[in-house]
């Protein structure tokens, strides 16, 4: 599970860089959001992609 999600939040950080630099740099939000939402997980536990891979099945 926990590759998975590395390789999802690595995805998306590489995606939203490449976005930003080809079509807006508005998408740096998105990739704020994410380092966020890492950063939140690391002192909650909690993350919400985990929520969802394992309501989508995910072990």
């Amino acid at each position: 599970m926990e590759r998975i999600l590395r390789g999802i939040a690595g995805t998306f950080i590489l995606l939203s860089l490449i976005l930003a630099v080809k079509v807006n740099m508005n998408w740096l939000w998105f990739t704020a959001f994410v380092g966020v939402n890492l950063l939140q997980s690391a002192f909650t536990n909690w993350c919400p992609m985990i929520t969802l891979l394992k309501k989508c099945g995910v072990r």
